[in-house]
């Protein structure tokens, strides 16, 4: 973010409010720490619906229509999974858009696949009844840091994520 810059949180509340279009978010990692941001904004509630914290796997299948499948063969810190939490929050909440963060905060918990610090998030759009046009992506990133810093690269590279989305008009 240079000097001139808003926040993330800003630029996408403001692309969202411009667009009519709107938000609810599905975190495992994060811990509920997108929502706070978005809520930060003055006005949120014209596009922020809600923030589900879904940490455990019972919170997944039981919260998001997460497929106890995509669990067991996976694991929560996967592809598959962050893009069945992204669809299911924002079909739960009939959003426009759909966010969903799961990954590996660290310190501890990390493997040689899946190192502390990495995480899958999800963007999932909803497009108009028999268009066709819904559609979901899911990125995989790492981030160095404390447990703490790696929380708040994740949120912010959630919203850097959904902005893209948005002002692209895809996931």
């Amino acid at each position: 973010m240079t000097d001139t810059e808003s926040p993330i949180e800003e630029r996408v509340g403001d692309v969202l409010r411009d667009r009519e279009a709107t938000v609810a978010v599905a975190e495992s990692c994060t811990g509920g720490l997108i929502g706070s941001l978005l809520t930060d904004v003055p006005g949120s509630s014209e596009y922020f619906d809600r923030s589900l914290v879904t940490y455990s796997y019972d919170a997944k299948l039981e919260e998001l229509a997460v497929t106890r499948e995509a669990l067991d063969s996976e694991g929560a810190v996967s592809e598959p999974v962050a893009r069945q939490m992204a669809r299911g929050v924002r079909d739960r909440a009939g959003t426009t858009w759909g966010v969903s963060t799961t990954g590996i905060a660290g310190p501890t918990g990390g493997t040689d696949v899946k190192p502390a610090g990495t995480v899958f998030i999800g963007i999932a759009r909803a497009g108009p009844w028999d268009s066709g046009q819904s559609a979901a992506a899911v990125r995989r990133y790492e981030f160095d840091g404390s447990r703490t810093e790696i929380k708040r690269r994740i949120a912010e590279q959630a919203l850097l994520d959904l902005l893209a989305a948005i002002e692209d008009g895809a996931p």
